[in-house]
């Protein structure tokens, strides 16, 4: 027996999914995505990679501008699926995730309830988590607060990006999203109520902000190390050298006393370039200067001086 799945989702991360999906037992019977969207200085249409993945496998498309339009409604109705599944879509309204009779379901990049919100595999990168994983649940009217239905952990490595993070979880995210369709699919599902799985304070992980990405001179290496690895690629690390933006790509932290400001850079001006924050310092590794490109410390290092 296989189930009748309509797929929701957007970005890369999600057509790893859809690719697990058309490629396992049951059947993608349609597949909703982000209406096309200009982007650039020509303003041209920008598809999802959702779409394109779509397009090139045949699958039926859809690109509604409102979900609760009455068309694309009826045209969900038509497919007569058993089943939704949701990777890094937008809010859905209950007229949609309560229509299949199974349900809707949702992969999260978190050992749900910890890190429920909009970017859960980079604040637990920014948080020095040493395990995260990702979640299968169900949807309902709070976000991201439905049953669990199975769960796969990951560890974290102590300089790992979140980037980085986010390439396996996109892997091992779409292969726990078919394990849990062909339980359901089997009636072996045991659904688990997320209070029961709260063993802790509860973290969270709302939408990251350009922000975010500055380096708080106040935290010490370590704190430091998991904000630039958290931000990593995206928003990106930064901080302020000789009155111009520094974006950081990559550093180490240094735990050691010592009595400069914070803030203030340290080099031999050949081979190392230390960022001063509170116990220790941040040695950055590979920089990019506003208005520059991206170098290694030594290459960016030839072109300044620090006294």
């Amino acid at each position: 027996m296989s189930l009748r799945i309509v797929f929701l989702g957007t970005p890369e991360f999600a057509t790893t999914s859809l690719n697990a999906l058309v490629n396992s037992k049951h059947e993608v019977v349609g597949v909703v995505t982000a209406p096309d969207k200009p982007a650039g200085r020509g303003q041209q249409l920008n598809e999802s990679d959702v779409k394109k993945f779509a397009v090139q496998h045949g699958l039926n498309l859809f690109q509604p501008e409102k979900l609760r339009d009455e068309t694309f409604i009826q045209d969900l109705k038509n497919l007569n699926a058993d089943l939704f599944v949701v990777v890094a879509f937008r809010m859905l309204p209950e007229v949609v995730w309560n229509m299949p009779r199974l349900g809707t379901l949702n992969l999260h990049g978190s050992l749900l309830p910890q890190y429920r919100g909009a970017a859960p595999i980079q604040w637990a990168v920014m948080n020095g988590e040493t395990e995260t994983g990702c979640t299968t649940f169900r949807l309902k009217h709070e976000i991201d607060t439905g049953e669990v239905l199975g769960q796969h952990k990951l560890l974290v490595g102590p300089n790992e990006t979140a980037g980085e993070l986010y390439e396996r979880m996109m892997h091992e995210g779409a292969e726990l999203l078919v394990r849990s369709l062909d339980l359901l699919e089997e009636g072996k599902v045991q659904p688990i109520a997320q209070e029961e799985l709260i063993t802790s304070e509860l973290k969270h992980a709302p939408k990251l902000l350009k922000e975010d990405g500055r380096v708080r001179l106040t935290d010490t290496p370590a704190v430091v190390h998991n904000r630039v690895r958290g931000v990593t690629p995206f928003p990106g690390a930064f901080t302020t050298f000789q009155g111009k933006i520094l974006k950081i790509h990559k550093g180490l932290p240094e735990e050691t006393e010592h009595s400069f400001d914070l803030g203030s850079f340290h080099s031999d001006n050949r081979t190392f370039l230390k960022l001063a924050v509170s116990g220790g310092f941040y040695n950055l590794l590979e920089v990019q200067l506003e208005g520059k490109k991206r170098m290694g410390v030594e290459e960016f290092l030839r072109g300044v001086s620090i006294s």
